[in-house]
C-alpha cells in the first residue's frame, strides 16, 4: 500500500459478498469523483474472508480496523451450518460498537412523500445478540429452544445519551423511545426508564416520548411524519430500521453506520442479495449515502452535502435509476452517472 497522503484519511475498506464487491466499486467511483477522500486498505471478511483466510473475520481485517478505526463495509454473508457466528454481530462485539444509526430520507417520489426520519438503535444487548441453547427431552435433543436476551443500565444510558447528543448536533426536536414494557416488563422496562433518566438532562432542548414497539409499527403506516427519531433496542431496531426503509423505496435507499468509542464502520442495510450478484444490476445508493455519512464524521459535510445532491439529481433530473427504482440502469451506469454530477 502506498503511503498514506496528508489529505487523504486511512480507511478500511471491505468489499464484502454477493453484490458487495459491485456497490463498493460504484461507490469508491463517487468518491473518487470527489477528489479522493480516503486512502483505502482493502481487506476481506464474510465468505470472502472464509475463502481467503479460513475466517469470516481475518486477523489481518481486525488489525485494519483497529489500527485506521474507520471502516467503509459492503455487505457480509454468514456461513451456514458451519459453526461461524454473524460477522456483523463479531464486529459490534470487537470494536463495541454499541451505536447504530439508520436515517431515511424521501430521494425517490413514492407513497410517502418529505419522509425525514433517524433511528438509533442499540447495538450490543438484548435479544438479538443471539444467545441461545436446546433443552433436549426424551430422544429429542432440540425439544426447547431458549434465547436470552440482556440490556444493562449502563448500556442503555449510554446510547440513550448518544441519541440525545445525536439530536442536539442535528438540531432534532423529538426522540420516541421505542420498547415493549408492558410485556418484557425487565428486558425493555430498564431501558425505558434508563432513556428516561438520562432525557431529563436534555430538559427544554430535546422532546421525548415513548410508545410501544407494535404501535409505534402501525403508526409508521399510518402517520410516520408524527416522529422525527426513533431510539430503540437492539431487536426491535433491527425489524424497524428495514419497515423505515420501506417509506422511502427500500433496502437500497437506507444507509447504516455503527459508532464505538475506538472505531466507526459504516455499511450498506441491505444483505448480500446472492441472487442477483454478478449481474451489475444491484442500487448502490444505500452503501453511497453510508459513505456520505462517514464523509460527515471525519468532517467533510460539503462532499457529503455534493454527494447527496448528487445522488437525487441523478434520480429525479436525469432520469436514470436502477432496476428496484423503475429505472433501467445497471450499477456501474447508475455510479457513471453520478460522477457526471460530481
Amino acid at each position: 500500500m502506498n503511503p498514506t497522503s496528508p489529505s487523504r484519511i486511512p480507511a478500511t475498506l471491505i468489499p464484502g459478498d454477493g453484490i458487495g464487491p459491485e456497490v463498493v466499486e460504484a461507490t469508491v467511483q463517487v468518491l473518487d469523483a470527489l477528489g479522493s477522500p480516503f486512502d483505502w486498505d482493502v481487506q476481506q471478511a464474510g465468505m470472502a474472508g472464509v475463502a481467503s483466510a479460513g475466517d469470516p473475520l481475518p486477523a489481518a481485517t481486525l488489525a485494519s480496523i483497529r489500527e485506521r478505526r474507520l471502516a467503509l463495509k459492503g455487505p457480509l454473508t454468514t456461513p451456514v451450518g458451519t459453526g461461524f457466528r454473524s460477522s456483523n454481530v463479531r464486529l459490534r462485539e470487537e470494536f463495541e460498537l454499541f451505536g447504530n444509526v439508520r436515517p431515511v430520507n424521501t430521494i425517490v417520489p413514492g407513497r410517502y412523500e418529505d419522509i425525514d426520519l433517524v433511528l438509533i438503535r442499540e447495538n450490543l444487548g438484548g435479544f438479538y445478540v443471539a444467545h441461545e441453547f436446546y433443552i433436549p427431552q426424551g430422544n429429542d435433543p432440540h425439544a426447547a429452544a431458549v434465547c436470552t436476551g440482556m440490556n444493562t443500565r449502563e448500556g442503555s444510558e449510554r446510547i440513550a445519551r448518544f441519541a440525545f447528543e445525536y439530536a442536539v448536533r442535528h438540531g432534532r426536536k423529538k426522540i420516541t423511545v421505542v420498547h415493549k414494557a408492558n410485556i418484557l416488563k425487565a428486558l425493555t422496562g430498564l431501558f425505558l426508564e434508563a432513556c428516561k433518566h438520562v432525557a431529563k438532562e436534555y430538559e427544554g432542548r430535546v422532546e421525548v416520548d415513548d410508545m410501544i414497539v407494535d404501535a409505534c409499527a402501525m403508526q409508521l403506516v399510518l402517520n410516520p411524519w408524527r416522529f422525527d427519531m426513533l431510539l430503540c433496542t437492539n431487536l426491535f431496531g433491527d425489524i424497524l430500521s428495514d419497515q423505515l426503509a420501506g417509506l422511502v423505496g427500500g433496502l437500497g435507499m437506507a444507509p447504516g453506520s455503527n459508532f464505538g468509542r475506538d472505531a466507526a464502520i459504516f455499511e450498506a442495510v441491505h444483505g448480500s442479495a446472492p441472487d442477483i450478484a454478478g449481474k451489475g444490476v444491484a442500487n448502490p445508493i444505500s452503501l453511497m449515502l453510508a459513505a456520505a455519512m462517514m464523509l460527515e464524521h471525519v468532517g467533510r459535510a460539503g462532499d457529503a452535502q455534493r454527494l447527496k445532491q448528487a445522488i437525487s439529481a441523478t434520480i429525479n433530473t436525469d432520469k436514470v435509476a436502477t432496476r428496484d427504482l423503475g429505472g433501467t440502469a445497471g450499477t456501474r451506469q447508475f455510479a457513471e452517472a453520478v460522477c457526471r454530477r460530481l
